[in-house]
């Protein structure tokens, strides 16, 4: 029972890991698993300690929301970074691969249509001649 380490010290509390020191009452009690912080009519932030003694909640929840910040805001810029990189990419190398296959497809097309264009004047000019028009 944790009770038993109240008035003593925060070493001999947290030796057990389910129990919670209070630093401003000096007392020992059940950590409230049912919660992920106590609740404040049993300890406050900033005298609670859990697992070691020279950490108490209110700095650990500062310090690891300046941490997750810090993260999110680098992750951010990292993904900024990479798109911009990848836009200025495109614009170095010039076309994609879309643009040079759409560009091979209307050069053909473009051969075709003069293939087409070469056939009916050769076919124009024959039948002129065969009916003496030329």
């Amino acid at each position: 029972d944790c009770r038993q380490y109240t008035n003593r010290s925060c070493e001999e509390c947290l030796k057990n890991v389910t129990c919670l020191w209070c630093a401003s009452s000096r007392s020992c009690m059940e950590y409230p698993v049912r919660r992920i912080l106590p609740p404040a009519d049993l300890c406050e932030l900033r005298s609670a300690r859990w697992g070691v003694c020279w950490v108490n909640f209110e700095a650990l929840i500062i310090a690891m929301s300046v941490v997750g910040g810090t993260l999110l805001i680098m992750l951010g810029v990292c993904c900024c970074c990479c798109c911009c990189k990848k836009k200025s990419k495109k614009q170095v190398l010039g076309p994609d691969k879309d643009d040079e296959r759409a560009a091979r497809e209307r050069e053909r097309r473009r051969v075709r249509q003069e293939e087409r264009r070469a056939e009916m004047k050769s076919r124009h000019d024959e039948i002129r001649r065969k009916y003496g028009t030329v």
